[in-house]
């Protein structure tokens, strides 16, 4: 293992000097700082990380924070975390993976013991618990996620309530009167997450202003709860031609249930999801879809807590702007077509 010493010696400097190079505690001469760096990388030389971050009082980690839950859709929070993963490693910092349920006491557990630099929580909720002790924290954060009140605090995220008005305008244009959103399952709603109340919101509002009548129902997701979902909705709206559908473990289901019923799509309903476009290709039948940005999501709260690091950032939210493509799932409503 090349040592600090070797890398001084080859470089024909003195050892401190390396050590002023690594740190950047003091200025060193652009000749030297190359030598040096180019000796670095001949050598293979890796700082010892404990060391380093016992001079600079720093650990060069971020902490995230992805409490794993069952009615959570895992392939889109793991997309975003490998987003966070790169992008931290590309700016120099490691990505501690929190996982438990823990709520505040996470918070506290990174804050108190120094596990990590930086936190980006996420399944961020309306009146998230977390919230007192990451405005109160010397420690930057960045949410990805929405929650009621966003003073004091940096967010990034989809608009989920331009995103859920979006949908809505989508099946206004196409004749659709009476629309269904097959929603997360209950704990989602119960929690109050900040994605689903937010969605819920625009499509409730957009619906008002354009007189459609809307109805939502939460589902676990799975085909037996989709069953009875589906009937639920029929036998209180039977004149439904339109399915908003967020929830992923939901959207198979549905599409095998209606073809069962002998309601073709989008001849006789139109169904469009918010969702990843690979789970919207890889459908039945190709879904009319509203993507989830998770990659940027990843990179944007990254870059922002970088930033925040190196005393350049300031607390903001961002909202990425949803984009819906249109595909083979969606079509003028049966009375109108």
């Amino acid at each position: 293992m090349v040592t600090l010493a070797e890398v001084a010696q080859h470089a024909g400097v003195s050892a401190s000097t390396v050590s002023y190079v690594l740190s950047g505690k003091r200025s060193i001469s652009a000749g030297t700082r190359q030598r040096v760096e180019r000796s670095i990388k001949e050598l293979g030389y890796h700082p010892n990380a404990g060391a380093r971050a016992l001079a600079s009082n720093r650990s060069n980690i971020i902490a995230l924070m992805i409490p794993l839950r069952t009615d959570m859709y895992m392939p889109v929070m793991m997309e975003i975390a490998i987003a966070v993963a790169t992008t931290a490693r590309a700016h120099g910092y490691d990505v501690l993976l929190l996982t438990g349920e823990e709520g505040p006491d996470a918070v506290r557990r990174v804050t108190g013991s120094g596990l990590a630099d930086a936190m980006i929580p996420m399944d961020v909720e309306l009146d998230d618990e977390r919230l007192p002790l990451l405005r109160g924290s010397d420690r930057p954060s960045v949410l990805i996620g929405l929650p009621a009140d966003t003073t004091g605090l940096t967010c990034v995220d989809l608009d989920f309530g331009a995103t859920g008005a979006l949908c809505v305008e989508h099946l206004a244009k196409l004749g659709h009167r009476d629309i269904a959103v097959i929603g997360e399952s209950p704990g989602v709603y119960e929690r109050h997450t900040g994605f689903a109340e937010r969605t819920l919101d625009g499509l409730r509002a957009r619906s008002r202003e354009l007189g459609l009548r809307l109805l939502h129902r939460p589902c676990e997701g799975g085909y037996d709860a989709m069953s009875v979902t589906l009937a639920r909705i029929f036998d209180e709206r039977p004149g439904t031609t339109g399915f908003v559908v967020q929830n992923e473990s939901a959207v198979e289901p549905l599409l095998a249930l209606l073809r069962q019923q002998g309601r073709a799509v989008p001849e006789d309903v139109s169904v469009v999801a918010i969702c990843p476009d690979q789970l919207a290709m890889q459908a039945s039948v190709h879904l009319t879809s509203v993507a989830i940005p998770a990659q940027e999501m990843g990179r944007r709260a990254v870059e922002l807590l970088v930033a925040k690091l190196e005393g350049q950032g300031t607390d903001e939210v961002v909202l990425l702007p949803p984009e819906l493509t249109v595909r083979a799932s969606s079509g003028p409503a049966p009375s109108t077509a």
